[in-house]
């Protein structure tokens, strides 16, 4: 270890092995003091012993005779370390230099808190009811809400609006749009509120709601996700029931309904004049139909069909009923009603076949008919025909017997080849077939007027 004194630390100045930093210090002086530092600096002020006069100083006592030893060497090295210091950092600056900096800097300084200063707001933001007061730095509404997430939607209400330009002071609200899937005197439809209960949507959405029924409680709270609510307001309806008017004020759903709040009771078929599930419209007026029903069952003829078939061995022109058509017998229910004493149509509500009926078959010639009959050509015969049938070609005398335009018997008819009744038998043929008796048997046939043939 070495013998070197050194004089105690504070005495004459800083201790040897700080001599090297200390133009260091001089160069780069720190500014900057904690304020733990000054509250240090000033306890060892208060606890240092009071400085003595003048006169003592100029004339110190002895020192102990180490401090004297080595007193000369301890103040040769503060002169010197003195005279490095002046020779390293020159010139001693001017007050005035060395303070301009730091006045430039607390300048900038001041200048930058004005500028923060008046960028920040002070805004009073209310979301939903919700209020709270805050600093911000956002130059619009929209931009404000977006620093405070709070996100809006097409449906939502914002004041001012989002494009405003904020100042300090503002308030800003917003407000949040509601689905209401509304149904308004039978109509519905989607409508959006920013109002929160549903007394302030009525109000919002101008329903009137005195008298009127409402599927929720007015004062219940409408969520974001919005609610159903079925409104009916109050309308005039006059019932005309007996006769009689009885106009109500009503909120009822349907016109039976609205019949029934009105006193009137619907017995058995009794009905209205509008569909009675139908919603009453304010102004309306309803008639009460009063029916009385009764049933009645009637037995009906069902028409029989024709079937038609060619056959080649008659004579064209020439229609035999081979089977004559029967009807057949329905029966059927009706319903007899009267609405308010008037007799209404009968409605028919049921049928059932008691017998079928019976198709007729009509055999139809094909058969060409010769143009004359030898022998018979030249005769009156339109004046026999008038004679017999007063010229008709479905005639047929009082006993049935005798049938057409002469009076033939069907033995006759057919010996002459006709078939079926002599008056079914078109007038053509029923000649031609005359002409043949003709023929055959003269004026016989006739035996009253056969003479007409001749004149």
């Amino acid at each position: 270890m070495s013998n070197r004194q050194y004089p105690p630390y504070g005495t004459y100045g800083p201790r040897p092995e700080y001599e090297d930093h200390e133009p260091y210090g001089r160069m780069y002086q720190d500014t900057y003091r904690p304020a733990y530092e000054a509250r240090a600096r000033a306890a060892r002020a208060r606890q240092a012993p009071a400085p003595l006069p003048r006169r003592q100083t100029e004339a110190p006592g002895p020192l102990p005779r180490r401090q004297t030893e080595d007193a000369p060497r301890a103040w040769g090295r503060t002169r010197a370390r003195h005279a490095a210091r002046r020779r390293k950092g020159g010139a001693r600056t001017h007050p005035v230099r060395r303070l301009l900096p730091q006045a430039l800097v607390v300048a900038f300084l001041a200048g930058g808190t004005t500028a923060f200063i008046a960028k920040d707001k002070a805004i009073e933001l209310t979301v939903e009811g919700r209020h709270r007061t805050l600093h911000t730095f956002a130059d619009d509404v929209g931009e404000l809400l977006a620093q405070e997430g709070v996100a809006v939607g097409a449906h939502d209400v914002v004041a001012p609006s989002p494009g405003t330009r904020l100042t300090s002071g503002e308030e800003v609200a917003v407000h949040y749009g509601r689905p209401v899937r509304l149904t308004l005197d039978g109509h519905r439809r989607v409508v959006w509120t920013t109002a929160r209960t549903v007394d302030g949507a009525l109000q919002q959405l101008g329903v009137r709601a005195e008298g009127a029924y409402v599927s929720a409680s007015r004062s219940l709270h409408i969520r974001r996700e919005g609610l159903a609510l079925d409104v009916r307001t109050e309308r005039t309806v006059t019932v005309m029931a007996d006769g009689r008017p009885r106009t109500i004020r009503t909120n009822a759903a349907t016109v039976e309904e609205a019949v029934e709040q009105a006193g009137i009771t619907l017995r058995g078929e009794d009905t209205t004049s509008v569909a009675p599930d139908s919603f009453p419209v304010d102004g309306q007026t309803v008639t009460v139909l009063r029916v009385r029903g009764s049933k009645e069952v009637r037995e009906e003829a069902i028409p029989f069909a024709v079937r038609r078939t060619k056959d080649p061995t008659l004579l064209r022109g020439t229609v035999l009923v081979a089977r004559a058509g029967q009807p057949g017998t329905r029966r059927v229910t009706y319903a007899l009603r009267s609405v308010n004493g008037v007799q209404q149509r009968p409605r028919r509500i049921r049928a059932e076949v008691v017998q079928r009926p019976t198709a007729q078959l009509v055999r139809v010639g094909t058969r060409p008919r010769p143009e004359s009959v030898a022998g018979a050509e030249g005769l009156d015969w339109n004046g026999l025909a008038h004679c017999e049938s007063r010229g008709r070609a479905r005639a047929v005398d009082p006993s049935g017997t005798y049938g057409g335009l002469y009076q033939f018997d069907r033995r006759t008819w057919r010996s002459v080849g006709g078939s079926g009744r002599p008056q079914d038998a078109p007038a053509e043929e029923q000649t031609y077939r005359a002409k043949k008796l003709y023929v055959r048997h003269g004026t016989s046939p006739w035996p009253h007027c056969g003479s007409r043939l001749y004149r």
